[in-house]
């Protein structure tokens, strides 16, 4: 088994940890790493039977569970591309993507493959359910007489069992694809981002490196999206290579679905995006600081040391009392937040990445991390900051190493809009560079929004679907704590010349929101909105100076 590749790393794990738990669905079904492997044999089978090929396209689109991380394994294990999309994503968008991408085959929820309507997926020829596994429907000659016989066909094939030395799993190549991932749904310029073994395998492989806290048999509660790469990558991927066990949580991870999950599964490592940890400490935390004997404590500097150890303490049990760290990335953190977890040393750090990098860019243990970075530029990575000075410039965060994508799928004109002549990524993001090699983000050169699992808003979206009305003369989606708030210049003459007057605007407006929000993923609808007079101040381009409208 060769170490230096992705499916080295996979199987050795697989082949040790045989009798260990890998998954736990929630309130569910309990997978051991021999079933593991015999789940993606059976797969392969199936995959035969279809007459899926080497490079083949398979696409995933359901919520995280057990039986999407088989899927995905055995879409690789076999050869095939995964093409893994968002579950949150409207259904114009998941048959955009599944179109776009060539996909073959289709794993899906059911209730999101009832929503899609068969005819508009010329190319797929085959649907099994990622609830059941079941065959929801094929073309395939071959593959429906093997799925009514299968179950003596598998009877057959394991009458003496499937054993450790049964699974051999095939090598994969630094430049072959492994992956497609979507950054967004239906847009003129779709981008799938193509993901090669090398990023799987050098993403993976600085995890076990340095996640040294990490052993086989530790738990993990799976709560972000596996359509990304950021949960993918290290809820998944670095567990499955290091024997853990993950609970999914089957649910949509509120604070209290969390803390719950926290108080069961007792993990050591959390993966998290920032709004998780601002609620937990806005909501349970800071209140019972701003209280009585707390309070008054808090302000005296000997005993403030003693309340906040009783904090962290606290914080450490609210998440299951076993932490050893908390990695938050996805978007900035709240400086106050940051502020306050530095002050009672909770082991918390802020990583950095993107799809582009299968994600990752920098991190570094909560030790070493530095207040206000986004940790230290990781193996296998570079990073150059495009300013004169990069210590104290500010400048485009650009990076190249073995993360890197290949490009993006059918889409050269994007691909090469998005690295330099000489084959940097331009991240879109600005930030400096210490002399240590940690990153400082200090802004965005790109209009996109972080929601709050991580999921890329792009506000031009939102504004096409405002826009297209008759009473908008131009609109703007800006982010407000973490909500989207649309500013709208209404067309006061299509207006006026419809009988609408200033008095029942507002309520015009909140109707026309309502019907955009119809039209928008549940992640990206608008929160409010606000009437303007004036049109927005414009660059000589007549592009809207964006900056001057969103909050600092």
């Amino acid at each position: 088994m060769n170490q230096n590749s992705f499916f080295g790393l996979i199987e050795q794990s697989v082949r040790t940890h045989w009798e260990m738990p890998a998954m736990t669905d929630f309130q569910g079904k309990t997978y051991l790493y021999k079933d593991f492997a015999r789940e993606i044999d059976q797969l392969h089978d199936y995959f035969r039977a279809a007459g899926v090929e080497r490079g083949d396209k398979i696409a995933l689109c359901g919520k995280n569970s057990a039986n999407w991380a088989i899927a995905f394994f055995a879409t690789l294990s076999y050869g095939a591309v995964a093409v893994s999309i968002l579950h949150e994503f409207d259904k114009e968008s998941v048959k955009f993507i599944v179109d776009h991408s060539d996909s073959k085959l289709f794993f899906s929820d059911e209730n999101i493959w009832h929503e899609l309507d068969r005819d508009t997926l010329p190319k797929v020829e085959t649907v099994f359910s990622l609830d059941s596994f079941a065959l929801l429907t094929t073309t395939s000659a071959t593959l429906q007489p093997f799925a009514t016989n299968a179950e003596k066909h598998f009877a057959d094939k394991y009458a003496r069992g499937f054993f450790v030395n049964d699974v051999s799993f095939r090598t994969d190549k630094p430049e072959e694809l492994a992956v497609i991932n979507y950054t967004s749904g239906t847009t003129s310029s779709p981008k799938g981002v193509m993901i090669p073994y090398r990023s799987l395998w050098s993403n993976t492989k600085f995890a076990n490196d340095c996640l040294e806290f990490i052993h086989a048999g530790d738990k993990i509660v799976c709560m972000l999206p596996m359509a990304h790469t950021y949960g993918l990558a290290f809820e998944i991927l670095n567990s499955i290579s290091m024997g853990c066990h993950i609970h999914f949580l089957g649910k949509t991870p509120s604070p209290k679905v969390l803390l719950d999950a926290f108080a069961r599964v007792k993990p050591k490592l959390v993966l998290a995006v920032p709004l998780i940890i601002e609620k937990i400490v806005n909501k349970s935390v800071l209140p019972k600081l701003q209280k009585g004997a707390a309070k008054v404590m808090s302000q005296i500097p000997l005993l403030n040391q003693l309340v906040y150890s009783k904090v962290r303490k606290s914080m450490i049990e609210a998440f299951g009392g076993n932490l050893n760290e908390v990695v938050i990335g996805g978007a900035a953190i709240n400086p106050d937040v940051e502020k306050f977890l530095r002050k009672v040393r909770f082991p918390y750090t802020v990583g950095y990445g993107m799809t582009e990098c299968g994600p990752l860019i920098s991190y570094s243990y909560w030790t070493e991390f530095k207040e206000h970075s986004c940790g230290k530029v990781v193996d296998r990575m570079q990073v150059r900051i495009d300013s004169d000075d990069p210590h104290n410039t500010v400048g485009e965060i650009q990076t190249k190493g073995a993360n890197l994508m290949m490009g993006y799928y059918k889409n050269e004109e994007a691909t090469s809009h998005t690295f330099t002549d000489d084959g940097w990524l331009k991240t879109g993001d600005l930030g400096l560079l210490d002399k240590d090699n940690f990153v400082f983000i200090k802004g965005r050169d790109k209009n996109m929004i972080l929601g709050p699992s991580g999921q890329n808003i792009y506000p031009e979206e939102i504004e096409e679907k405002i826009n297209s009305s008759p009473y908008v003369s131009e609109s703007l989606a800006i982010e407000e704590n973490r909500k989207i708030v649309v500013l709208i210049v209404p067309d006061f003459e299509v207006l006026r010349e419809h009988g609408i007057d200033s008095d029942q605007m507002d309520t015009f407006f909140g109707k026309l929101i309502s019907e955009v929000n119809a039209k928008l993923h549940g992640y990206s609808r608008i929160a409010s909105f606000r009437l303007r007079d004036e049109e927005f101040e414009k660059t000589p381009k007549r592009s809207i100076k964006r900056f001057k409208y969103q909050q600092k």
